[in-house]
């Protein structure tokens, strides 16, 4: 049997995937005592067949064992720096020949987006602002700054397709291509897959050598 790994999985726990999330609030939920706290209760309940794992600091995985990783609005949430781990991570994991998919939002899309409103509408930037999820509208107070500690929605870092395969070949993949909603050759994929998500944004497919 495959072994297939998500990462970022969120509320997306498929049967069949070994399903990661590294979110502060996961771990709060799965600390005894701790998952009382009214904090825990208000977030949505992540499903069982999701546990913790860290895909910048190393999954609990053998090496070259995984045939097919999927993310899904996973690394824009990443810093520079940290992607790039991620990436590497991803190689290390999959099996030769075995496929990387992901999506992710598309910053060149937001740009035309606002580049198409600002001749009409003062506010086009912080329509852009606030669509590409990099601002901060006004400093958390109270229990949303508690909340905010156990949260990892902001975008740390925006990416476009070429930026984004440009990074992949230099992590070592190869036959990267651009990708959309359902094309992929490679089964097992549907089971993660939402066509919601590739909504305003862009995939890839990358292999391993």
């Amino acid at each position: 049997m495959s072994l297939k790994v998500q990462f970022g999985a969120g509320l997306c726990g498929p049967e069949g995937w070994v399903n990661y999330d590294s979110s502060p609030m996961l771990r709060l939920q799965r600390t005894p005592v701790l998952n009382l706290l009214p904090i825990a209760r208000r977030g949505a309940p992540y499903p069982k067949t999701v546990i913790f794992g860290d895909v910048v600091k190393g999954l609990p995985v053998a090496s070259a064992s995984v045939e097919l990783v999927y993310s899904s609005h996973t690394l824009e949430h990443l810093t520079l720096a940290d992607c790039r781990l991620a990436l590497r991570e991803t190689f290390r994991v999959l099996k030769p020949g075995g496929c990387f998919r992901s999506v992710l939002p598309d910053i060149s899309q937001l740009c035309r987006h606002y580049l198409a409103e600002s001749p009409t509408r003062p506010d086009a930037a912080i329509r852009f602002v606030e669509a590409s999820n990099m601002g901060v509208a006004q400093a958390p107070r109270g229990l949303a700054w508690a909340r905010s500690l156990f949260s990892r929605d902001a975008h740390l870092w925006m990416w476009d397709y070429p930026s984004m395969e440009q990074e992949l070949r230099q992590a070592g993949f190869v036959g990267v291509r651009r990708a959309a909603f359902g094309d992929s050759t490679f089964a097992g994929f549907e089971a993660v897959e939402s066509k919601s998500r590739w909504d305003d944004g862009f995939g890839f497919e990358a292999l391993k050598p």
